[in-house]
């Protein structure tokens, strides 16, 4: 881990303004490691932000403080450890603390996926995604809300998935952790307003990561390949909804068009879907 000195605490200032000011904003950034996780961090820190990124391989952490120390702007700072682990979490608060006097922001990016029918999916498989996904993210907001309440124009990040809108063939356990993740963001949306705390929630669709190279289960299904939106565009369309205070982002025309249909057409969702997978996979 890098030991750069304290970061003093943000100016105070008005809390609210119709635009959020990153610069200075002191940040968690969980799955930091690779994916939008890791271009969230580089993208705030390019913009003035102080980040502590954490992921679970710290020879990538290490290599993204390298990368980011040649940023003039902000800093970053690294601490590896799984976010599923309740002490981890705690660590992570207590270290973002002490090194920058607080916390502003907690994005939530880690994630981990599954493929294969639900019906030959060993239990553990849906205990660790649902873990990974939705759990540490929610206890991961949890701890560090007392340390958001006092922060400067406080925000959370989600990062979910458009299959939090409408699930897919082999996904169950990621589509389950994705939709639960959405109703979460509904609620901390309004149950942190009055103090304050701003909620984004990150639906993505297809995006440049190492997703379909780190599934606990199974193998990419033929019919989900594509052209993926890049991380660092994912991360600038992320960060400009934390700017201008949205409730929700969908990056690309793939995730805006796939959340539209979710909404208007779900049954031509499932029988385009259903075709691809008997035509790629045909039932037993």
């Amino acid at each position: 881990m890098s030991t750069p000195a304290a970061v003093p605490a943000p100016p105070a200032g008005p809390r609210r303004a119709w635009r959020r000011d990153l610069s200075g904003t002191r940040a968690l950034v969980t799955g930091a490691s690779s994916g939008v996780g890791r271009a969230l961090a580089v993208e705030l820190v390019r913009r003035g932000a102080h980040v502590l990124a954490t992921g679970r391989r710290s020879e990538r952490l290490a290599a993204l403080a390298d990368t980011s120390a040649g940023l003039p702007a902000g800093r970053l700072i690294h601490e590896a450890g799984d976010v599923t682990v309740p002490d981890v979490r705690r660590r992570l608060v207590a270290l973002a603390e002490s090194r920058f006097g607080g916390l502003d922001l907690v994005v939530a990016a880690a994630g981990s996926g599954a493929i294969g029918r639900f019906r030959d999916a060993q239990p553990q498989t849906l205990v660790r995604i649902m873990d990974i996904d939705f759990f540490a993210a929610a206890e991961l907001v949890r701890e560090a809300l007392p340390s958001l309440r006092h922060g400067r124009d406080p925000a959370v990040v989600l990062v979910g998935s458009i299959l939090g809108y409408h699930p897919l063939p082999l996904h169950a356990e990621y589509c389950a952790a994705k939709a639960a993740l959405r109703s979460l963001a509904g609620t901390l949306r309004l149950e942190l307003s009055r103090d304050g705390i701003g909620v984004l929630l990150a639906s993505l669709g297809p995006t440049e990561s190492e997703f379909w190279s780190h599934l606990l289960a199974g193998r990419r299904p033929a019919w989900s390949r594509g052209r993926p939106l890049s991380a660092e565009r994912t991360a600038r369309t992320i960060l400009r909804g934390l700017i201008w205070r949205r409730r929700e982002v969908l990056p690309g025309w793939q995730a805006k068009g796939y959340a539209i249909a979710s909404r208007l057409f779900p049954g031509l969702i499932d029988r385009a879907m259903m075709r691809r997978w008997r035509r790629d996979e045909p039932l037993p």
